[in-house]
């Protein structure tokens, strides 16, 4: 959360690179909230989803406002929903992930039948 804040605080994060500029700013904002969603997750013990996804969005919301603050840059319900897009995918792969381990669990607990 402090390096998002960090970031956010800066007045421009503009690479020069024309359009792949605004590409890659994107995919850094849904990989930054999908990775805040998973370190959320985590230190919450792994099994409080909403609350977690709650969390990583009131702190999208929070950061478009605090750029809303910063010169050169510009607070935008946009940029919280390409957050809110990293924080499904991410909560989306997690939830893949635990299926499939359970499911591999409940396998491998079957009894077996001796033939």
């Amino acid at each position: 959360m402090a390096l998002i804040f960090f970031a956010s605080a800066q007045p421009s994060l503009h690479s020069g690179l024309g359009a792949w500029d605004l590409v890659l700013r994107k995919c850094a904002h849904m990989l930054e909230f999908g990775l805040l969603w998973f370190l959320l997750w985590r230190a919450l013990g792994y099994g409080h989803l909403l609350a977690t996804v709650a969390l990583a969005l009131a702190y999208a919301a929070s950061d478009e406002l605090h750029q809303s603050f910063v010169d050169g840059r510009v607070g935008s319900p946009f940029d919280v929903a390409i957050d809110a897009a990293g924080v499904g995918i991410a909560g989306a792969l997690s939830a893949a992930w635990l299926s499939r381990r359970r499911s591999q669990v409940a396998a491998q607990s079957q009894p077996r039948s001796v033939a």
